[in-house]
């Protein structure tokens, strides 16, 4: 079983949680982790280079994947998908469903992503747009920024993931003091970030908020 890891502070619940998830030791060991980028593990599930991973949601609508309805969704705002006020249009690399979003919500303009973006918006958020707000205030939606997919063994996937956004996972002080140390950011941010703007279960409005956004974005031709 070959799983994709996109190694940012808003997976680190799931990644602990992956860690901690008792499965025989034989079959834990076999399982390998593939790290990468969203933009990359999109290309990766699409080959079947890799099982199953959290994708693009842009990306998770092909009907070829099997998708859970665990994701990286937000609420109001997110503070780590951005973009860059007064800057020339310039897409991020790593994600297609952020530069859909931008182009949905007419904003030009560097779009940031990740770690990185969290960072940069906490340090001055008036240089930049939250683009869940804007989506909020356009649409009264959460927003979905990336869906767990997979090409095979769902029910495999959807047996592991059933306790995941129903509990809340501790996470290690010292692995919090890893990531504070690698973004530079405080430890109470992180806590903060994972605790009040990013959730992991999609439900009603998230499956709407996720359909409005596809729509939109084959509207705009992305």
């Amino acid at each position: 079983m070959i799983f994709g890891k996109i190694d940012y502070i808003n997976l680190l619940p799931l990644h602990i949680y992956l860690k901690k998830y008792p499965l025989p030791n034989g079959f834990k060991a076999s399982m390998e982790f593939k790290k990468g980028v969203p933009s990359k593990l999109n290309r990766d599930l699409f080959y079947r280079r890799i099982d199953g991973a959290i994708i693009s949601s842009i990306e998770s609508a092909r009907k070829k994947y099997q998708n859970l309805d665990i994701g990286i969704c937000a609420y109001k705002k997110v503070l780590s998908v951005l973009v860059q006020k007064n800057t020339p249009s310039l897409k991020d690399p790593s994600s297609a469903t952020s530069n859909a979003l931008a182009k949905v919500l007419n904003q030009n303009g560097k779009v940031i992503i990740g770690d990185k973006a969290l960072k940069l918006y906490l340090e001055d958020s008036s240089k930049y747009i939250d683009l869940c707000s804007l989506w909020y205030k356009k649409t009264g939606l959460p927003f979905v920024f990336a869906r767990f997919s997979c090409v095979r063994k769902k029910e495999f996937y959807e047996t592991i993931f059933k306790k995941f956004s129903k509990k809340k996972t501790k996470i290690p002080y010292y692995i919090l003091e890893k990531y504070a140390k690698r973004a530079n950011l405080d430890i109470k941010d992180i806590r903060y970030y994972l605790d009040e703007i990013i959730y992991y279960e999609i439900k009603t409005k998230e499956k709407l908020a996720l359909k409005c956004f596809i729509t939109q974005s084959k509207k705009s031709n992305f």
